[in-house]
């Protein structure tokens, strides 16, 4: 439609813009609550953690001078504002889930978070107990597991190769 990726067929349809394309996948494998107020927490949640995740895929852009100014505003945002949102909701309704106590696609949303926090600096979850607790219970669903295996189609953040060409081509 726009000319670009990600674009996905399914159901005889080809899906454009990745919002779109997840809420979509979420309806059909009922990942997207069961009524409109599971939505929006789902949807309120996911957008949340959209901000935080944007954090993350910027850094490796940020100029060499910039760098430790923004990972110490990323560490200080995931620590002070985003994870104690999503450990306090799975504080106050004592469940496994974030809501409705099942799955859903901000529970997977959560987990890519969790990993791409892991992965920066895993001591940002020590105070989190409950958020180490729904990164351990995703990550072992069988489908979840097999896709996070070394090998998988699961990319890791932007190498420092593809950075560096992503510099000289943007000129900064």
């Amino acid at each position: 439609m726009f000319q670009q990726v990600p674009m996905v067929e399914i159901d005889g349809m080809k899906l454009v813009q990745s919002r779109a394309i997840l809420n979509y996948i979420a309806s059909k494998y009922d990942l997207y609550g069961k009524d409109m107020k599971e939505r929006v927490l789902i949807d309120m949640y996911t957008e949340g953690m959209a901000d935080l995740n944007e954090m993350f895929i910027l850094l490796p852009l940020s100029p060499p001078d910039e760098k430790d100014a923004k990972i110490a505003l990323l560490k200080d945002r995931t620590v002070n504002r985003y994870l104690p949102v999503f450990e306090n909701a799975l504080k106050s309704h004592g469940q496994d889930y974030l809501v409705g106590n099942r799955l859903s696609k901000a529970d997977i949303h959560l987990l890519e978070v969790l990993l791409y926090i892991e992965e920066l600096d895993p001591s940002l979850l020590a105070t989190f107990p409950l958020l180490k607790a729904l990164k351990t219970r995703i990550s072992n669903l069988t489908n979840v597991k097999k896709f996070l295996q070394p090998g998988s189609q699961r990319k890791p953040p932007i190498d420092q190769k593809t950075l560096e060409e992503a510099r000289k081509a943007f000129k900064f």
